[in-house]
């Protein structure tokens, strides 16, 4: 007997990371293409990232313009996607400070911990653990985008961090959807 096909849209951890992108960007349109580039993904891996995004209604179009929803995205990112999407840390590597490591939460939270969380990158500058990204171009496209990494660290400590640093980066992405 056959199983039925499942037809139900699921968000991929690369769709957050267009979103924010897409979020970060305000008004500057880009191509697929140069989203493509600057987030090191396909122009296909965005396309469908923003088809599943619309499906999901985080983001829509008005007059072939791609807009994101906003009060949406934000409730997603605050209270819904660290669920979705969990933190998933591994082995000490090289790699890219994320989480309270990274800026701005590096610059108020003191940690005692000597493993700091990284994302692995072999251009890593720090030796810490493993911090897997929602994305692997991550540590790629934050380094084009210092917003863009600031952003996606913050949501790194929302999904993996201690509750100081939760709350922390609760407040410091809520003011990024104004």
């Amino acid at each position: 007997m056959k199983r039925p096909i499942n037809s139900q849209v699921v968000l991929k951890p690369q769709d957050l990371v267009v979103l924010l992108k897409l979020l970060l960007l305000g008004d500057q349109r880009r191509s697929f293409a140069e989203l493509a580039a600057e987030l090191s993904m396909s122009a296909s891996e965005v396309h469908g990232s923003l088809n599943r995004a619309i499906a999901a209604r985080l983001a829509y179009q008005v007059d072939g313009r791609l807009r994101v929803s906003k009060a949406a995205l934000k409730e997603f990112v605050l209270h819904g996607a660290k669920y979705a999407f969990p933190a998933t840390f591994g082995v000490p590597t090289r790699g890219m400070p994320t989480a309270y490591a990274a800026p701005p939460l590096s610059a108020v939270i003191v940690h005692s911990s000597s493993e700091l969380p990284v994302w692995p990158s072999p251009d890593g500058e720090e030796r810490g653990i493993s911090f897997y990204p929602l994305y692997p171009t991550v540590p790629q496209a934050a380094r084009k985008d210092a917003v863009l990494y600031e952003t996606l660290a913050l949501f790194d400590a929302l999904r993996g961090g201690a509750a100081r640093e939760r709350n922390m980066a609760a407040k410091l992405l809520e003011a990024r959807f104004t």
